[in-house]
């Protein structure tokens, strides 16, 4: 997919952005990152083939300015308290990032945008939320990032059961994940930093398969399928890996954080995360083992070729990294 020279000018703001909110000094150098990179992804939300671009990139715009006005606001009153401040600054953040219980704004947005865009916010647009967080964890603040975890778990699982949408399903599987990262976030930076890797490139190799097939519905997903075995299967797989389902590549960080966790003492939170995860696992299974097993008329006007060999084999080794090499993460343990 070429890019054109405005789209490549709004990327490169946009990661000048993050960049400057991760590796500033001061609260006010990291709220400017923050809004540099707000302003470079709503020119790229905009698009002329979508009719809900424009209401998604308006509420983005609202949700997030407001989270940056409180981050300014929280930075300013740091000159006189640091305890309540900081208390704010969680919750500002935490609704930028699209965590629950301030997660309402994430499905509705997804659901407005394309899958490349879907995956910036999915990916990207976490990382300068989440590094900011991490500076955050204190005895003040372990209360509030444990009921964001327990929420988003509960949520994340509870909110995709009975959707249809994929770009929701996606989302709210986002919301999901992102009880495990905050957790990650209260045990290591290396921890959170491992699992934002390996989601972020499980999630994307998804989102670039229905972005190929062009599905953004589950019945999408079984009509392109039904051309396609090879499709079939890496869809499967994929799906199986984004669940955390061992011994798939989606299941190795998530074996990191259960140590971790267990080693903390975290068990009725860990109980939850495992629950919910369980949840997750029947809306992925739902979509990928009827698009493994159903079989659908094949309408000529319905099917798009799948001619992306390296793409393909990308998406393999990305899901299948786990399956091919346990010993080498045995061996980090």
């Amino acid at each position: 997919m070429l890019f054109s020279s405005s789209q490549i000018l709004f990327i490169s703001t946009l990661l000048l952005g993050t960049t400057l909110s991760i590796s500033s000094t001061s609260w006010f150098g990291a709220w400017i990152g923050l809004e540099l990179n707000l302003l470079s992804f709503i020119p790229l939300i905009s698009s002329k083939n979508n009719q809900y671009s424009s209401e998604a990139a308006l509420k983005y715009f609202l949700i997030q300015a407001l989270g940056s006005s409180i981050i300014i606001m929280s930075a300013s009153l740091m000159l006189f308290t640091t305890e309540p401040t900081s208390t704010l600054m969680t919750i500002a953040l935490l609704l930028k990032a699209g965590a629950a219980p301030f997660h309402f704004w994430f499905p509705s947005v997804m659901e407005g945008l394309q899958w490349p865009q879907a995956i910036v916010l999915m990916t990207v647009q976490k990382i300068a939320p989440l590094s900011l967080l991490s500076y955050l964890v204190s005895t003040s603040t372990q209360p509030i990032f444990l009921s964001a975890i327990i929420l988003s778990a509960l949520i994340g699982a509870v909110g995709g059961i009975n959707q249809t949408l994929l770009r929701k399903i996606m989302a709210y599987s986002s919301i999901n994940h992102m009880a495990w990262m905050l957790t990650a976030i209260l045990i290591s930076e290396t921890s959170w930093l491992l699992y934002f890797v390996f989601y972020s490139f499980v999630a994307s190799s998804i989102a670039l398969l229905f972005n190929y097939q062009d599905s953004f519905h589950i019945s999408h997903v079984f009509n392109h399928t039904s051309s396609s075995p090879k499709i079939k299967v890496i869809t499967f797989m994929s799906l199986l890996s984004l669940g955390g389902l061992p011994p798939f590549t989606g299941f190795i960080p998530k074996w990191f954080i259960i140590q971790e966790m267990i080693a903390s003492s975290f068990f009725f939170t860990l109980f939850i995360m495992l629950m919910s995860a369980l949840l997750t696992l029947f809306y992925y299974l739902r979509i990928s083992i009827s698009a493994l097993m159903v079989l659908s008329p094949k309408t000529k006007w319905s099917t798009k070729a799948f001619n992306h060999s390296i793409s393909t084999s990308l998406m393999v080794y990305i899901n299948f990294f786990g399956l091919l090499s346990p010993s080498l993460f045995t061996l980090i343990i």
